[in-house]
């Protein structure tokens, strides 16, 4: 199936799997590669001047709004 699959606009890549960690980094290492970067020019951008409220009070933040931790 590879072999006959692995065509210039659908190349399969193999990546060793003996170590799951260093598998997914050079995984994403090779994906990343793949992807034509380039530097783009930015305009610096303009702030307006802060205005500060000394009325303002931040309440309590709901848990339910709280992302998990993955790791």
């Amino acid at each position: 199936m590879l072999e006959r699959t692995n065509i210039p606009e659908a190349p399969w890549w193999i990546i060793e799997a003996d170590d799951k960690k260093r598998a997914r980094l050079n995984c994403i290492s090779h994906l990343l590669t793949q992807i034509p970067y380039q530097e783009i020019e930015h305009p610096e951008p303009v702030l307006p001047q802060r205005v500060h409220n000394p009325n303002y009070l931040r309440g309590p933040i709901p848990k339910k709004m709280y992302d998990p931790d993955q790791y």
